[in-house]
């Protein structure tokens, strides 16, 4: 009887782990925020990227449900051009002493066959909270090629009014403020014991 008790607890304890959401760490090398701003009214489109993210997603397969955190080192804004990093992370656009980080949360939401179509959630940009959803075009989990843990991906979009954040810079000038972010992301899930419960 004890035996039995014994088993029937294990395997109640193995089902509620099954169903317990997995928590991923974001992958910084592999996840590089991007954007796309208008230069001079329409005559060119500057792009660039952020190249230090850190954060999680934590997932519930069986649910349909989640959340992300992103977290975005400004000053790691790289144009490709050096002047214009220094530029950008200066007080004239994103003052990155004063705002060094972009933070990005929201959840999960709109499943469909199991994977997330749309992110619900909040920018923090500039000192600035703002209600901001975004667009998930494409989200894949799969078995990491080297240390065989859960994997997942996903490619995702807005657009939105950098003046709502108070980066106007060059508005008189005819310039749009319409800003088009994309979260190009990557995350591995965190072994059960070193899961991070915030």
């Amino acid at each position: 009887m004890q035996i039995r008790t014994l088993a029937l607890s294990l395997l109640f304890a193995a089902n509620i782990a099954a169903a317990a959401p997995a928590v991923y760490e974001i992958d910084p090398n592999h996840t590089y925020p991007s954007f796309e701003a208008d230069h001079m009214g329409g005559l060119s489109v500057w792009r660039g990227k952020f190249d230090r993210t850190s954060g999680k997603v934590v997932l519930d397969k069986a649910k349909g449900e989640g959340s992300v955190e992103a977290n975005i080192d400004v000053a790691s804004i790289d144009y490709g051009l050096k002047a214009l990093d220094e530029k950008a992370r200066s007080n004239e656009l994103f003052d990155a002493k004063k705002f060094p980080r972009a933070v990005y949360k929201g959840k999960l939401v709109d499943f469909v066959d199991g994977a997330p179509t749309r992110v619900a959630g909040e920018l923090t940009l500039h000192g600035v909270n703002r209600p901001l959803d975004l667009k998930i075009n494409s989200f894949k989990c799969m078995p990491h090629p080297l240390n065989q843990r859960d994997y997942c991906g996903a490619d995702a979009l807005a657009t939105f009014d950098r003046a709502a954040f108070g980066i106007d810079a060059g508005k008189d000038y005819g310039f749009k403020m319409d800003v088009t972010i994309r979260i190009q992301v990557e995350a591995v899930r965190v072994q059960e014991s070193t899961q991070i419960h915030k």
